[in-house]
């Protein structure tokens, strides 16, 4: 089997098994959804979607964050860690978007304060419903153990599977996958027994037969 048919097949089970509605962060304000997406580098969503509540009620919008305080922003954002360079890149980023929208292309997107291409993939995905391939740490331990890419960069990453999977897809694997690394792929435990997507992975029968041995 190729790997254009491997991901296919793959695609499948997890677009049937999951929800088809997959959303991580809470907030749907496309500006507030950025700076979520700013934020949860380096932490959980479950922290991001606390802390910012608190940031948007003292700064509902990017006029007010513009203008805020960076050491008044870092101590509502502390708990997601990074909190300094986060303060000042969220605060920078509301004064670029001061008088213009929330651009809806990648190569706009990136010129933004602390925005990288996998945030640039959520904005372009969740608010502009346009292809996109968000590679973080569970969608690359997923795709790496299907054996479907042949390394480990990011950016590496998000090409192989491009070529790969036709754009209506992308998106929607990229939402599925996480969730499966979440949920079922973890990171130390994989549940290989009941997985799903065992037959289609080449890295079950390595990890069933560590555990047997311990």
């Amino acid at each position: 089997m190729d790997k254009k048919q491997h991901i296919q097949e793959i695609f499948t089970v997890l677009d049937t098994l999951l929800p088809s509605d997959i959303q991580f962060l809470e907030q749907r304000d496309p500006f507030r959804f950025l700076i979520s997406v700013i934020l949860s580098a380096q932490t959980t969503d479950r922290i991001v979607n606390v802390v910012v509540k608190e940031l948007f009620a003292k700064y509902p919008d990017k006029e007010s964050l513009a203008c805020a305080l960076p050491e008044d922003v870092e101590s509502i954002i502390y708990p997601t860690g990074y909190y300094r360079n986060k303060a000042k890149n969220i605060i920078a980023c509301s004064k670029a978007l001061l008088d213009r929208e929330l651009p809806d292309t990648m190569d706009e997107l990136v010129k933004l304060p602390g925005v990288g291409r996998k945030t640039a993939s959520c904005v372009l995905g969740d608010i502009y419903g346009k292809s996109a391939i968000i590679v973080d740490t569970h969608f690359s331990r997923v795709v790496d153990r299907l054996g479907l890419v042949d390394t480990k960069d990011p950016e590496k990453v998000e090409k192989e599977i491009a070529a790969l999977l036709e754009e209506a897809k992308q998106y929607r694997f990229s939402m599925t996958a996480n969730l499966f690394g979440r949920t079922t792929c973890h990171a130390k435990k994989p549940e290989c027994e009941d997985c799903p997507l065992s037959s289609l992975c080449p890295s079950r029968d390595a990890f069933l037969k560590a555990r047997s041995k311990g």
